[in-house]
């Protein structure tokens, strides 16, 4: 895709987040989608060949809108200043609907690539039993932590968020009982498409998902 039109595209829209800009240059977003949308159909593939579970994923259904909901944002802006996407095994993006673990990424206004796989913020239910999971299963879940992969391309699972205490019913002196006190089970990294951009888009989200693939098959494990 023509991620450079892309940029300056999310650039003039962050300074001018208006329905009237937006409207002005829709011709623009609307190329602009479809190359978006080509390179999900293309990840979809690429990831199926190491996990076959995201192969019926819809890709339509994967990107995410650009038009913001309003309705509980304290910030009135309409348009959201992100081309996203998050690939799942149901086909489903949001934690409340049960999407489950993803392959997330986006593009920003500031040219950042960030690339994430896991579950953000997963509803109160599914935050519990993620949590109860890593008390009963310490081995296969440090397993999947010292995962050599996973470490090199992520380092360790994201801290945003993170409890001061675990939470009640779960002991402070259990095992992984710092990993307990997450929020999120999800590990990310960043790529500025200015300064260093990938050769081979596709080929760099693919690989690098891949590398969260020890994370995201854990926590399909959990019920």
């Amino acid at each position: 895709m023509h991620v450079r039109d892309l940029i300056q595209f999310l650039g003039e829209l962050s300074e001018n987040n208006n329905r009237a800009w937006f409207v002005m240059n829709k011709p623009r977003y609307d190329i602009l989608r479809a190359e978006f949308l080509d390179v999900v159909i293309r990840l979809i593939a690429d990831l199926s060949r190491f996990d076959p579970e995201v192969a019926g994923c819809n890709p339509k259904k994967a990107l995410f809108r650009i038009n913001r909901d309003l309705r509980f944002s304290r910030e009135k802006i309409p348009y959201k200043t992100t081309f996203s996407a998050a690939i799942t095994a149901s086909g489903l993006k949001k934690p409340s609907q049960g999407g489950g673990p993803a392959y997330y990424f986006h593009i920003d206004a500031d040219g950042k690539l960030l690339i994430a796989g896991g579950e953000y913020m997963p509803p109160p239910d599914r935050l519990r039993a993620i949590r109860q999971q890593v008390i009963a299963d310490p081995t296969g879940f440090g397993k999947m932590l010292k995962n050599r992969k996973l470490r090199e391309t992520f380092g360790d699972l994201q801290q945003e968020g993170k409890l001061t205490r675990p939470p009640k019913g779960f002991d402070a002196d259990g095992p992984h009982a710092e990993y307990v006190k997450l929020k999120s089970f999800i590990v990310w990294n960043e790529v500025s498409l200015k300064k260093k951009p990938p050769a081979d888009l596709n080929k760099h989200l693919a690989t690098t998902f891949k590398d969260a693939y020890p994370l995201v098959t854990w926590l399909r494990q959990v019920n």
